[in-house]
């Protein structure tokens, strides 16, 4: 992986923990009476890191291949186990830890694999240039 490709990678990362959190505010600001003041409060952040995550979101694709981006997002599911045990105490199953591991061996696939298919790429496109 190019260095500036892992520091998109890094950046795309960040972005995915930020809005893992959102659903975590979601549902505290369920336990509050619909449209009283902490509802909205909270309603409010969820819908400002969806804000923040839609713009980000696009200036992560301009500089990594959609699908490792798109792979990535996956890892979501992680970051539900983490928050959930952090902050709602739910608890870590057999089924989900198989379940979150199936989603870590499948980005690994889907990013390894697509290092092979986007240097062929670029060989084609430098090809497909040399010969214009």
């Amino acid at each position: 992986m190019k260095k500036e490709n892992i520091k998109w990678f890094i950046i795309l990362h960040i972005i995915i923990v930020i809005i893992s959190a959102s659903s975590i505010i979601a549902k505290a600001a369920g336990k509050y009476p619909f449209l009283s003041f902490k509802w909205i409060l909270l309603y409010g952040c969820v819908v400002a890191i969806l804000g923040f995550y839609a713009i980000a979101w696009q200036q992560v694709i301009k500089h990594l291949p959609l699908i490792v981006a798109y792979a990535n997002k996956a890892v979501t599911t992680i970051w539900g186990l983490v928050w959930g045990l952090m902050i709602t105490h739910e608890q870590i199953t057999l089924q989900k830890v198989i379940g979150a591991a199936i989603v870590i061996v499948g980005v690994y696939f889907v990013v390894s694999g697509d290092e092979d298919v986007s240097g062929k790429s670029e060989e084609k496109i430098e090809e497909v240039k040399n010969n214009a």
